[in-house]
């Protein structure tokens, strides 16, 4: 049985403490480290040959030797602890607390917001409401009271999101609307205004809408401000004359627009209105597609339907609605090509404006 080599523990310890608080940076802990506790060090060397030992010294010197190991390790942990603190102390001193900090980024509106308060502000001007609506609306209000009856061709176009949920199971089971969807657009509103109110009406809606749609002009959700003027001796040239208005407003002095025949199944007749392309004032340019008009809106005057059905008499009544794609206008406005740019969450974007 070899011998363990001769090590005065209590000096090794003296020696390794002593060296341990000698060190300046980590580099100097880490060679005391190597030093004291490395795999060829004499205390390393010691305890792998504690077993040599008679009997009776093996558990004295192997305690010993152990706690001399604990506590440079003990010691090389504090040292390393203390010159990091020293370091992090130093890097706070030598920043100056009287110099300006970073000014906090101010924030911007997004640029549909921009264009939603300024329509709402334009129609406030001449005497609309603002209303607001639910988004998750029923199969009723949504087509049927806008003249879409089941069946009808044009649901077709709407593209729509149907869902179903605790409203639609708890409708069933009393009997009523059992369709339930995310609004398409905010018309629906027509016959809820008309429900609660008596002519005279004016009302703009503004919300969001839902399409199964997705394209460089189309989102899935996007957003839209209804118009609704009810009154006696309403006519066409009262909806161009009000459009006329919104759009030189919207866009500048300038801008004329024109009125094109189209057809919606809740009005009758029907328009779809253009704005003369502010860039190129008419011309013709890429903005327009070179042909100096740019499509703004649909409108028309209320069908009879859709004035019965919100409790309106059409023999006294008539009425005009209008629906603005906001998206749209913010598009043409500030010259966004790809209208999915306007809900990428790209800060760089709303910067801009």
């Amino acid at each position: 049985m070899s011998e363990a080599p001769a090590v005065d523990l209590d000096a090794l310890e003296r020696e390794a403490i002593a060296a341990v608080h000698a060190a300046t940076d980590e580099a100097g802990l880490e060679n005391a480290r190597i030093h004291y506790l490395g795999r060829r060090a004499p205390l390393k060397v010691l305890l792998s040959t504690v077993g040599s030992l008679p009997p009776e010294r093996r558990r004295e010197v192997g305690q010993r030797a152990n706690a001399v190991a604990r506590t440079i390790e003990a010691a090389l942990e504090a040292g390393l602890a203390a010159l990091r603190q020293r370091g992090d102390l130093a890097g706070a001193e030598s920043i100056d607390l009287t110099f300006p900090g970073t000014p906090p980024g101010r924030g911007h509106r997004h640029p549909v917001h921009r264009v939603m308060r300024e329509i709402e502000e334009i129609f406030r001007g001449l005497g609309y409401e603002v209303a607001r609506g639910p988004e998750v609306e029923t199969d009723f209000y949504n087509f049927e009271a806008l003249n879409l009856p089941a069946g009808h061709p044009a649901r077709d176009g709407f593209d729509s999101f149907f869902v179903a949920d605790e409203a639609t199971l708890r409708a069933a089971v009393e009997g009523q609307e059992t369709r339930v969807l995310l609004r398409t657009h905010t018309s629906p509103m027509q016959i809820r205004v008309m429900e609660r109110e008596r002519p005279p009406i004016r009302v703009i809606v503004p919300g969001k809408t839902y399409r199964r749609d997705s394209d460089a002009t189309h989102t899935p959700m996007f957003h839209q401000v209804e118009g609704l003027l009810v009154d006696e001796d309403v006519t066409l040239a009262d909806l161009k004359g009000t459009l006329e208005y919104f759009a030189r407003a919207m866009f500048g002095d300038e801008r004329r627009i024109r009125l094109r025949p189209t057809h919606f199944p809740f009005t009758e007749p029907s328009v779809e209105a253009d704005v003369s392309c502010f860039q190129c004032a008419g011309r013709g340019c890429r903005l327009c597609g070179f042909e100096g008009w740019l499509e703004m809106l649909g409108a028309g005057m209320v069908h009879p339907n859709v004035l019965r059905f919100g409790g309106v008499d059409p023999a006294r009544y008539r009425g005009f609605a209008f629906g603005v794609g906001i998206d749209r206008i913010a598009q043409l406005k500030y010259g966004v090509e790809d209208m999915r740019a306007l809900f990428d969450n790209d800060v760089r974007l709303i910067r801009q404006f």
